[in-house]
């Protein structure tokens, strides 16, 4: 009954005409409703809002979720320390806690102006002879920006930025600020000009053990590599691993991490510099002698109870619920949503089937992602390869608990993997995103507004 008000509402605020274009094909909000995660969604607002445990979590999973709370927000130290289970920190690392990037289980930042990376890290690369990147010789594919005592940080990101003007369709003025990445202070010699950059934000880590259990067969019917539709829209799949047993990529601003286990344990070890069942050894390229050289533990740091543990955590986390769904604004917003196209890579609604554990299994959540990469275009392109994303394709973020961001990290820097604001991001989209852009961009302005207000109920 609410999904039939709710698009009635929805249809009487746009023109008869444009509403029936935005929905030409099916309905993508069809099966919407403002439980975004389900049935463990949570009425929750405020800075503590990415923290709680799904609303149906099991009494027996509540007491591994909260030792996985404890893990995730544990400051580890430098090994030998004087509690051996939480040590092990570096040689070379980013922070000292999972929290220390995702405060609050949500979305990082971009720093300010002379400010050093909190929670937003900085991706190297550099082309082989076949033009594929590979991690940097002295670097690796992440600079480390701290270091255990006796052992050099790697250096230390520097952002740049650079003002393009534009306006909208009405002729209201806008400026982008285009980032540029360099590095100061090389500990190991220069990067060299062919080393190519690219900056994350930490996302917030709300309902991924329900994106971990949607059908891999779900996912791959979107994708649509040839366009064989011809609306503009691709998608394609990443894959990790060899082209026989290769698994489908569904974490990660590229989609470069299959699961949630694997997830946690490259983070770990690539964050923090935690050696982990999946990474048994230091975090060290060959070019860097005192890291090497530095003093370790008998066993590898973050060991497979607490690995499980902390997957467990994330997999339960709670997404919070649509607020202001019933307003006239958000209700016009969500139309235009759809009739502006966001919908074909944001889809509303997602489903699981079985899962690891009960409370993700057999629900209708809707977290706005397709789980597929996307061509973005050469604005936001990084120009490297991971897997089989090229350096103009991203996975579609997904844009549940987006309202919330900037109140739980206290800024409007909230969008996409450098941190945007909500129109800047929209108008930062090319590639197959650019008709949605254009439609954005030239809209009038309380379209553009309702838009917008839309993303903020979510």
């Amino acid at each position: 009954m609410r999904n039939k008000v709710l698009s009635a509402l929805a249809a009487a605020a746009l023109s008869a005409s444009a509403f029936a274009a935005g929905y030409a094909r099916n309905d993508p909000f069809a099966e919407f409703s403002s439980r975004l995660g389900g049935a463990g969604t949570r009425d929750i607002i405020g800075e503590k809002a990415f923290t709680f445990p799904a609303a149906n979590a099991e009494k027996p999973h509540m007491w591994p979720f909260f030792f996985g709370n404890r893990l995730f927000n544990t400051n580890w130290v430098q090994s030998p320390g004087s509690v051996k289970a939480f040590d092990g920190l570096g040689p070379v690392f980013n922070r000292t806690s999972c929290a220390g990037c995702h405060t609050r289980d949500g979305r990082g930042r971009p720093p300010e102006p002379g400010q050093p990376m909190r929670s937003m890290l900085l991706r190297i690369s550099v082309p082989d002879g076949d033009g594929i990147h590979r991690p940097h010789p002295a670097y690796g594919d992440q600079l480390g920006e701290q270091a255990n005592p006796g052992v050099p940080a790697e250096g230390k990101t520097r952002i740049d930025h650079r003002e393009i003007a534009g306006s909208y369709g009405d002729g209201e003025a806008w400026t982008l600020l285009e980032p540029a990445y360099s590095i100061e202070s090389p500990a190991h010699g220069p990067v060299g000009e062919t080393a190519a950059f690219s900056a994350r934000v930490a996302p917030q880590i709300i309902g991924l053990g329900l994106l971990e259990a949607v059908p891999e067969a779900d996912i791959l019917s979107r994708a649509d590599p040839d366009d064989r539709d011809g609306d503009g829209v691709s998608g394609r799949a990443n894959r990790i691993g060899s082209t026989a047993g290769s698994a489908l990529g569904r974490f990660g601003w590229k989609a470069n991490m299959p699961d949630l286990a694997t997830q946690n344990a490259g983070a770990a070890f690539g964050d923090i510099g935690l050696t982990n069942p999946l990474h048994r050894e230091e975090n060290c390229p060959d070019a860097q002698v005192a890291c090497l050289a530095a003093i370790r533990g008998e066993d590898i740091d973050l060991s497979a109870e607490f690995l499980d543990k902390l997957t467990h955590y994330t997999r339960l986390l709670a997404v919070p619920a649509q607020r202001n769904a019933g307003d006239s604004q958000v209700l016009r917003g969500q139309g235009l949503f759809a009739m502006f196209g966001c919908a074909s890579c944001h889809v509303p609604t997602l489903k699981t089937v079985a899962a690891p554990l009960p409370e993700l299994s057999n629900q209708v959540f809707h977290p706005f992602t397709d789980l597929l990469l996307h061509d973005m275009g050469e604005g936001l392109a990084d120009g490297r390869q991971d897997h089989l994303a090229d350096g103009r394709e991203w996975r579609t973020p997904p844009l549940w608990g987006i309202g919330l961001i900037p109140r739980s990290i206290a800024t409007t820097g909230s969008c996409m993997m450098a941190g945007r604001g909500f129109a800047e991001a929209i108008l930062w989209h090319g590639g197959e995103g650019e008709s949605a852009r254009e439609a954005f961009r030239t809209a009038a302005k309380a379209d553009r507004e309702s838009l917008i207000a839309f993303l903020q109920s979510l």
